[in-house]
């Protein structure tokens, strides 16, 4: 039995976003957000232990990935219009702020959407994610977009894992075979002819290439000075660099600050020393 309620809300454009609620209790409720080509379902093992600690826990597919429907206009496929995604998505379940928790491009949107709406974000978890990215990541996401956008289906699950442990075993050296299958049934889904294919709408890796620059997160990562904020980076993270958490703690010295050993880009935030760390620092958020 699901842990969780599913919803589908409608956002701008007419697409729908789909949702997971599961219930924690009166605290103000966490929202979670997934990486560029990822879904809810990242957060199947991290919602329930959120849950726990007494706060509702949103979990959202943004346009484009799992359930939520794909954008006829790939140029939309932006980290301004997940913003209004995120608020909208908020707006529907009557939530006036929350606690963001963002995974790479979801630490993008939860800075984006501090900076637009500071009264929408109550703290904010930046995982494996800052507001500069080291050249090297974006070389391994472009190249991994690209050609997982133009793959053929994978025969079965087990093709399908380890297709993504070819792309993703450097980061995550420790994990099994049946942590590979768990990776792939949250990043593949399976067709009615029985094959795997990945999760995302291919233009994704479209609007990457063809869209100017993403504009300057400094500004909208200082603007968190005023908010709790807690950083999550995985010791082997190729995308936040030591340097460019240095830079970060330079305009913003007070944020909490962690490192999961053994872990790239990005951790799942139910390892351990990454567990215990977020377990602070959400309660002291009421």
């Amino acid at each position: 039995m699901d842990q969780y309620d599913s919803r589908w809300i409608e956002v701008a454009n007419g697409l729908g976003i789909a949702v997971r609620r599961y219930a924690g209790g009166p605290k103000t409720p966490v929202l979670c957000i997934p990486g560029l080509t990822r879904n809810a379902s990242d957060f199947d093992d991290l919602a329930p232990k959120i849950a726990a600690t007494g706060h509702d826990v949103i979990t959202v597919s943004l346009r484009g990935r799992g359930r939520s429907d794909r954008d006829p206009d790939y140029l939309n496929y932006h980290p301004e219009t997940y913003r209004d995604d995120v608020l909208a998505v908020l707006d529907a379940l009557g939530i006036g702020s929350a606690i963001f928790v963002g995974t790479s491009l979801g630490g993008i949107v939860t800075m984006v959407s501090h900076a637009s709406a500071p009264e929408r974000v109550k703290a904010a978890v930046l995982n494996d994610i800052g507001p500069e990215l080291a050249p090297e990541g974006i070389a391994r996401i472009a190249g991994y977009v690209g050609a997982g956008a133009g793959a053929g289906p994978a025969a079965s699950l087990e093709e399908a894992a380890a297709r993504i442990r070819a792309i993703n075993g450097v980061a995550f050296p420790d994990a099994s075979d049946a942590d590979w299958l768990v990776f792939a049934r949250r990043t593949f889904r399976k067709t009615e002819t029985g094959q795997w294919v990945l999760d995302y709408d291919p233009n994704i890796a479209r609007a990457l290439m063809e869209l100017a620059p993403a504009p300057d997160l400094w500004p909208a990562f200082e603007s968190l000075k005023s908010t709790p904020t807690l950083v999550l980076r995985g010791a082997l993270s190729d995308l936040l660099s030591p340097e460019i958490v240095e830079k970060m703690r330079a305009a913003h010295a007070s944020f909490d600050y962690a490192e999961v050993p053994r872990i790239g880009h990005a951790p799942m935030m139910t390892e351990p020393a990454a567990w215990a760390v977020l377990e602070n620092f959400l309660m002291d958020i009421d």
